[in-house]
């Protein structure tokens, strides 16, 4: 996959969560274009573990948390990026249904971007 197919599909990956947690009321999510670093090369690494594994969505809460906790992150009741805090930074079981649905989607989104590239129309 070329890097700018990888790119789009991360930001469609960050575009889809965001709006899904603005439907369970988190905003707190930015625009692509508007997210640190961070945070694009979290979804573009996320792309990865889908697009080169055989996974399934709990695997993408564990990359995630684990790059978080490498990161400094800890389990905090708010997230905050300053303090680098989450509260999703427990084993995937132990997440609302809600926040795992968020792997789920994302997972779904790489699936289908690699279905529809290896049927011949990228």
């Amino acid at each position: 996959m070329l890097k700018w197919e990888k790119e789009f599909c991360a930001k469609i990956c960050h575009e889809v969560n965001k709006a899904f947690c603005e439907s369970i009321g988190d905003f707190t999510q930015l625009s692509w274009d508007d997210a640190p670093k961070w945070q694009k090369q979290s979804a573009l690494a996320g792309v990865d573990l889908h697009l080169y594994n055989n996974t399934k969505p709990s695997d993408s809460h564990a990359s995630w948390m684990k790059e978080k906790v490498d990161a400094g992150w800890v389990y905090g009741e708010i997230k905050d990026a300053e303090k680098k805090t989450h509260p999703c930074i427990v084993p995937y079981e132990q997440l609302p249904i809600e926040q795992q649905s968020k792997d789920y989607i994302f997972k779904g989104i790489v699936d289908a971007y690699k279905k529809y590239r290896n049927d011949g129309f990228m």
